[in-house]
């Protein structure tokens, strides 16, 4: 393989489009720079034709500056890191040494190699008689037929992330394998593979500013701009694939707690696991008739079933006409005397139910979140047709309640984790608890009330099969209800979040 053709054939080795190719493309652009305008977005999503773009950048500017091929920048940014930097560094300091650690032949390299294609050469690795149209080397003049060749570079590339250091075949010979040289001796599914394996090395590379998205098949990766804010505490990267992650721990998504209170609990939970048959947490009996009752909607307000029909709260089993002014969500001990005798006993039950209590709901709205995921899904590819066929309404003007749904599944995740930074309230700050209590129960009334409209009131005119003109004018309410509903939910919540990302300062800690 001649070096002189290099750069096309390593642009096409790597996959990487042309600017004309670019400019056909409309979801399509350089580092998807443009796609995030919003201030407050400190991460750009970057795709595999982004990721390719930024390699051919690096490439190009090794080579330009070094005069020397594609090919030979290329093994150069993979052996140094991606660092172009320690490149310059190293080579204006000692070219030979550079070439001799990369693998890199000397510009003055005799190949001694045949130039009549119908001449025959012997094989180095089978010792067949091939034609010379029919073997290849990588430069320096170790000659193998095309056969072995392809079985060669196959199998490293099956064999993981070496393949992109690959040398001669010949044991005593140090040349690299170029992008180049592998293009054309692999095809499909290999070469795909190879491609992935450049993808990884740039990002593992540049993991101070880049990270894969954790999402489950998730090929995207994520440049985050650390410099973004100096004094900002979110980490939030929500990727295309609508995964949401911690940029810093690359845990699931978990403000307003930070990344060491969410190690913390998660520690505490394998901790307790032994005590977690004490927890509830999907099936509980009925406090009128005693009855079993599943848990399988969202909301907390469950009914009874008839002749039963009593109104409860899942979590705390009061009547629910007690939840519409307030929730359970403060956390109340027992009081009552103890011996001292029994009083080690009674602390140690005591933990374990508070454990129990903050738990719990943090389990529950964890479900509650997931069953909301299934109720978008639904609602987007069933429920919303449905909803425009009988109302008369495009389906852009039903966003409100996608919005709605959205904004439910946003809010559990948050009250979730609300519950673990009031299980870390020292008891002792009673005022800053108090507090606490008062902003949390004030938030989950509001999802509390939006997550049952869209829930249990929407489910009236979904099913509705005749729609008259009251009906019509009914529907079009509920969506202004749904929307307020939605907003004032949002205010509650951003209310909620940043008292939490204060350390609620708002209070003096006692």
């Amino acid at each position: 393989m001649s070096f002189d053709d290099l750069d096309s054939d390593l642009q096409y080795a790597l996959n990487i489009k042309s600017d004309d190719d670019k400019d056909n493309e409309e979801d399509e652009d350089y580092n998807s720079d443009d796609s995030k305008e919003k201030d407050d977005v400190r991460y750009v999503i970057l795709k595999e034709n982004d990721l390719f773009r930024r390699i051919k950048d690096d490439i190009n500017k090794v080579s330009s500056v070094l005069s020397i091929s594609s090919g030979d920048a290329c093994m150069l940014l993979l052996k140094y890191n991606w660092s172009f930097t320690n490149i310059h560094e190293a080579w204006f300091e000692d070219e030979v040494k550079v070439r001799e650690f990369v693998g890199l032949l000397d510009v003055d390299h005799d190949l001694k190699f045949p130039k009549n294609d119908e001449k025959k050469v012997v094989c180095g690795i089978c010792f067949d008689s091939v034609m010379v149209k029919d073997s290849a080397n990588c430069g320096c003049g170790h000659v193998f037929c095309k056969v072995c060749w392809r079985s060669y570079v196959t199998t490293a590339i099956k064999d993981g992330p070496g393949c992109l250091t690959l040398k001669c075949p010949e044991p005593s010979c140090h040349a690299a394998v170029s992008p180049s040289m592998v293009n054309v001796l692999v095809g499909g599914k290999e070469k795909k593979k190879y491609q992935m394996f450049w993808c990884r090395s740039y990002v593992e590379s540049n993991k101070k500013k880049i990270k894969w998205c954790p999402g489950p098949g998730c090929n995207y990766a994520v440049e985050f701009d650390n410099n973004f804010e100096d004094n900002s505490t979110s980490y939030n990267v929500t990727c295309d694939c609508k995964y949401g992650f911690c940029w810093k721990c690359t845990e699931d998504t978990h403000s307003p707690l930070d990344c060491e209170t969410v190690g913390k609990w998660a520690l505490k939970n394998k901790d307790e696991a032994l005590n977690t048959s004490w927890i509830i947490a999907y099936t509980k009996s009925c406090p009128r008739c005693s009855k079993p009752i599943e848990k399988n909607s969202g909301c907390m307000h469950m009914t009874c079933a008839q002749p039963c029909g009593h109104q409860f709260c899942w979590l705390c089993l009061a009547p629910y006409k007690k939840h519409y002014s307030g929730t359970c969500n403060a956390y109340v001990r027992e009081r009552g005397e103890v011996s001292q005798r029994e009083q080690q006993r009674e602390l140690a039950k005591e933990a374990v139910m508070r454990y129990t209590h903050y738990y719990e709901r943090w389990a529950a709205n964890e479900k509650s979140r997931k069953g909301a995921l299934l109720d978008l899904h639904k609602m987007e590819t069933v429920h919303l047709k449905t909803l425009s066929l009988n109302y008369c309404k495009p389906e852009t003007e039903l966003q409100c309640i996608t919005e709605a749904w959205l904004q439910i599944i946003e809010c559990r995740r948050v009250l979730k984790w609300t519950y673990v930074y009031g299980f870390y309230i020292p008891e002792e700050e009673e005022v800053k608890k108090k507090f606490f209590e008062y902003v949390q129960g004030e938030a989950e009334v509001g999802l509390e009330r939006l997550h049952l409209c869209a829930e249990q009131e929407l489910k009236f005119y979904i099913e509705k099969e005749v729609v008259d003109a009251a009906t019509s004018f009914e529907f079009d309410s509920f969506r202004l209800k749904l929307t307020h509903l939605t907003n004032v939910t949002r205010s509650y919540f951003k209310n909620l979040v940043r008292a939490l990302e204060n350390g609620l300062s708002e209070v003096a800690s006692h």
